[in-house]
């Protein structure tokens, strides 16, 4: 009975919540509809509203296009104007300009015209003028400009003088001045290399050891070494004797060390020769680097440094070519700083101008050209190569190159830098005053003062005062083409004339 009571209670709890439930979705239902009709007219309200300020704007554009469109007709409109203008100023001055071709036509022929009539006449006059002088145009000509080149000959002579005497004086006070200073600053010594080289030994008995039993020490020393070992009565002196410097300083070291050791036999001595060239190969490294310091020239390749070094034992004409050519790299480096040159190139081409002469005997071909090679090879810049060529050419393209010549020509004219033998002495005075003697008009030359002057003597009946100016400019050429020489050489030309009378 109770469990109907509840199945009842239920049953009409759940309808009424039911009811309730629906009654609830019935007004959410209602009010959401009324919102939803809201809204639709608040959007149409305000499409209305954008559509009305969006046909707003629209009117603005198009009234804005057309006034643009106004305007740009109207501009339009103006440069055409403005351009049938200028079509109609450029007609006009086209028309001008064809009426004026024609006034310079017309001109033109009637200059033509004029040309032909004034050459007709003139060539009439000159007719008539040679009826009347009695000469054709070629030897009035002739003699005018013979009687012109009498008249102003003495001036021109002076004048000529004058200038060369002037310039002559400043540039040769320059150059002297320039020269000066660089020598004075640059002060090295040098030294007059042999072909010999002496050793000292403590005693005479170790002759007979150096020498060996019939000679087996001394032969296996000289063919190894490629010199000549001169064993004499002199005392406790043993003589090296070659040409090589190189080698003779290998057979010194070598001989030394035997000397000290005490032990002379075949084997040793081969050992002995082994250590030498190797003392002597970090030995020429070493006056290489040492010579680069010297000068100021930093940055060359290791390599080039042993080849410069090799110079130390090399020489040309007694002067050592290491020694000359720190010299010139520093004279070089001078000159350069007084001229507004390149300074390090001047010093880097000093040094280097005359390495191929480390090689000339291993490499064929002339010093100059070898050089250029190995520094090109060792990645020097061209105006630093071309130095070693330049130093042999008579006129360097570079002012670098031209300094460096002159800086070789100090060095190898320096009072006792180099060693001329007495004949080739006598040979290069006789050659001098032969070739001044040459020439048409010279009565005779003496070469003076060591060869630096020759002095020629003209024939004044043959030779005037214009033609002498020519005539030595002619002798100093010859010389500088036929002859080599250290430094310079004056040619003084003498022209007098001696008129001798008696009163008796």
């Amino acid at each position: 009975m109770d469990f109907f009571i509840l199945l009842i209670a239920v049953l009409l709890s759940g309808a009424a919540g039911f009811v309730i439930r629906k009654l609830v979705a019935q007004q959410a239902a209602a009010s959401v509809e009324a919102k939803t009709k809201r809204l639709l007219e608040d959007t149409r309200t305000k499409q209305k509203e954008l559509l009305i300020e969006a046909k707003d704007k629209a009117l603005a554009i198009i009234d804005e296009a057309k006034k643009e469109k106004e305007t740009y007709l109207q501009e339009l409109h103006n440069q055409q104007k403005r351009l049938e203008k200028r079509e109609e100023l450029f007609d006009k001055k086209l028309l001008e300009f064809e009426d004026k071709q024609q006034q310079l036509t017309e001109a033109r022929k009637k200059v033509d015209q004029l040309k032909e009539d004034l050459g007709h006449l003139r060539e009439e006059t000159l007719k008539k003028l040679e009826i009347v002088a009695g000469l054709t145009r070629e030897d009035a000509k002739r003699v005018l400009l013979d009687n012109t080149e009498n008249s102003v000959k003495e001036e021109l002579l002076s004048r000529v003088r004058k200038l060369e005497r002037e310039s002559s004086e400043e540039w040769e006070r320059k150059a002297r001045h320039y020269i000066s200073i660089a020598m004075e600053r640059c002060a090295s010594s040098h030294a007059v290399e042999t072909t010999t080289t002496v050793i000292s030994i403590p005693s005479d008995d170790l002759k007979g050891r150096i020498i060996g039993r019939e000679g087996r020490n001394i032969k296996a020393f000289e063919q190894l070494t490629g010199v000549e070992i001169v064993v004499d009565e002199t005392p406790q002196t043993i003589v090296i004797s070659g040409f090589s410097m190189i080698r003779r300083q290998i057979a010194k070291i070598a001989l030394e060390k035997l000397v000290l050791d005490g032990r002379i036999h075949p084997g040793r001595i081969e050992e002995a020769i082994d250590q030498a060239k190797k003392e002597l190969s970090v030995e020429i490294k070493k006056a290489g680097e040492d010579a680069a310091y010297e000068v100021g020239v930093a940055g060359l390749d290791p390599k080039l440094l042993q080849i410069l070094g090799r110079l130390k034992y090399r020489t040309s004409y007694g002067h050592n070519v290491l020694s000359h050519s720190i010299e010139v790299g520093l004279l070089a480096g001078l000159l350069a700083e007084e001229l507004g040159a390149n300074v390090s190139v001047a010093k880097k081409g000093g040094l280097l101008h005359d390495i191929g002469k480390a090689v000339d005997h291993e490499v064929q071909g002339g010093h100059p050209e070898i050089g250029r090679d190995i520094m090109k090879k060792f990645g020097l810049p061209e105006e630093v190569s071309y130095i070693a060529i330049a130093h042999h050419e008579d006129n360097p393209s570079t002012l670098e190159g031209i300094i460096v010549k002159v800086a070789d020509a100090i060095s190898g004219a320096r009072p006792g830098a180099r060693k001329d033998t007495y004949e080739q002495y006598v040979q290069r005075l006789e050659e001098l005053e032969k070739i001044a003697t040459s020439f048409d008009g010279i009565e005779k030359a003496y070469a003076i003062q060591a060869g630096r002057e020759i002095r020629v003597f003209a024939n004044p009946d043959r030779i005037d005062d214009w033609a002498a100016q020519k005539l030595a400019r002619e002798v100093a050429n010859k010389i500088e083409t036929e002859l080599k020489y250290p430094g310079e050489i004056r040619v003084t030309l003498i022209r007098e004339r001696r008129v001798i009378e008696y009163a008796r």
